[in-house]
C-alpha cells in the first residue's frame, strides 16, 4: 500500500462521514460500502451519545462535519507536500487518546497511518464507539490496513513510539511511564481570548461558538478572556445570548448551578446571564459554565505575558493582536496542519 492509496482511502472516508452533518444524516448512494456501513455508524453515533451525554448528535455531526471538509484529496495532499514520505521505515505507534470531545484523536490517528506505521489505540471511555467503527470502514476500503490498526484496552506494550495526551497529573505518569521510548506527551491547555472593546456583534456572536462548542470541554475552546480596563461586559453577553438554550442540556446544568453555588458562598464577585458566568481569575483552565476574565493595561505588556504561558495555551483569539492569532469562530475548525500544542506530529513520526 503506498502513500497515495492511503490519501485515496481517507478521502473516501472523509466522503462517507460528509452524510453525518449538522443539517441532519443524508445517506448517499454514491458513497462506497455505504450499504454495509450507514446505518451501523448511525447506531454508533447514538451509542457514543448513550454511553457520554457530553456526546449530543450535534457535536458529534459538528466533528464529522469538520473532518469531512479536511479528508479531501488535494487538502491531504496539500498538508503533506513539505515531507518526504517516500522513504519510511514502519514502525509501531501506540496512541493513548483523551476523550474530551468527540474524535480527539483522530488527527492523531490519521498522521500515523499516512506516515505507513502501524498504530495501536489505546482510548479514552468516554469516547470509545465512533474511530473503530471509522476503523472497520476504513480497512474494508482499503485491504492494506487489516494488519495496521489495532485497538487495545489492555497495557501498551511491543511499540516503538507513543503520543499520548492527557491531563498535567497523567503526563507525569506517561512521561515516567514512557521515557525510554520516542514519545509526544500533551498537557492540559486552555485557549483565551482578547478583546478590545471594539469588536463588532458579528465578531462576538462568533466567539461564542469558540466558547460554547462542545460545552467548553475542548482545549480549543476559549475559557479565559483578557479585555481592557474598563470594559463594559454588555456587549460580550448580547453577542453571546444565541447561545442561551445550552442551559436546557442537563449536565451543563448541573454544572452552571454547581460552580455558582460555590462561588456564591465563597463570596467571589461574579458576573452573569443566565447560562453563563464571568469570574476574574489569573488562570486559564476555568470550569463547565465559567469563563475567566482579566483586565489588561498594555497590550504589549500582555503579548509578553502570554509568551511567559505559551505552554498553557492552545490558541489565542484575537483581531490579529498578535501573530499566531486564530480569527473569532474559527477554534474548532483548525487545518490538517494546526498541530496540538504546536508540535509537528508529522516531523516526529518521520524521525523515529
Amino acid at each position: 500500500m503506498d502513500l497515495q492509496q492511503r490519501i485515496n482511502a481517507f478521502a473516501k472516508l472523509g466522503e462517507f462521514i460528509e452524510q453525518f452533518s449538522t443539517e441532519g444524516f443524508k445517506k448517499n448512494e454514491k458513497v462506497n460500502a455505504n450499504a454495509l456501513f450507514f446505518d451501523g455508524f448511525k447506531h454508533q453515533i447514538k451509542l457514543a451519545h448513550e454511553h457520554n451525554g457530553w456526546f449530543t448528535q450535534e457535536n458529534i455531526a459538528f466533528s464529522l462535519s469538520g473532518w469531512s471538509k479536511l479528508l479531501k484529496k488535494n487538502t491531504i495532499e496539500n498538508w503533506l507536500e513539505k515531507y518526504n514520505l517516500n522513504h519510511i521505515s514502519p514502525k509501531k505507534v501506540a496512541i493513548v487518546m483523551a476523550g474530551n470531545i468527540p474524535l480527539v484523536g483522530f488527527h492523531d490517528f490519521l498522521s500515523v497511518l499516512i506516515c505507513g506505521h502501524e498504530v495501536i489505540v489505546k482510548q479514552s471511555s468516554n469516547d470509545k464507539h465512533l474511530l473503530p467503527y471509522l476503523a472497520k470502514y476504513l480497512e474494508h476500503l482499503e485491504p492494506g490496513f487489516r494488519d495496521k490498526i489495532t485497538f487495545t484496552e489492555e497495557k501498551l506494550s511491543d511499540f516503538d513510539a507513543v503520543i499520548a495526551t492527557g491531563s498535567d497529573n497523567t503526563a507525569r505518569y506517561f512521561e515516567h511511564y514512557f521515557k525510554n521510548k520516542a514519545s509526544i506527551i500533551r498537557k492540559n491547555r486552555n485557549s483565551v481570548a482578547i478583546l478590545t472593546g471594539k469588536e463588532t456583534d458579528k465578531e462576538l456572536k462568533a466567539l461564542s461558538e469558540d466558547i460554547f462548542r462542545y460545552y467548553g470541554l475542548g482545549c480549543r475552546n476559549v475559557s479565559k478572556l483578557f479585555v481592557p480596563k474598563d470594559y463594559e461586559f454588555d456587549a460580550f453577553f448580547n453577542g453571546v445570548y444565541d447561545w442561551h438554550p445550552i442551559i436546557h442540556q442537563n449536565k451543563y446544568a448541573n454544572n452552571y448551578d454547581y460552580n455558582k453555588a460555590v462561588y456564591l458562598m465563597s463570596e467571589f464577585d461574579l458576573l452573569e446571564n443566565g447560562f453563563l458566568m464571568l469570574k476574574q481569575d489569573a488562570s486559564y483552565g476555568s470550569p463547565i459554565a465559567t469563563l475567566f476574565y482579566e483586565y489588561y493595561n498594555d497590550i504589549d505588556d500582555l503579548k509578553s505575558l502570554l509568551n511567559e504561558n505559551k505552554n498553557n495555551i492552545q490558541c489565542v483569539v484575537s483581531k490579529g493582536i498578535t501573530e499566531d492569532s486564530v480569527a473569532f469562530g474559527q477554534t474548532q475548525h483548525p487545518h490538517l496542519w494546526d498541530y496540538a500544542d504546536n508540535v509537528d506530529t508529522i516531523a516526529f513520526l518521520l524521525k523515529i
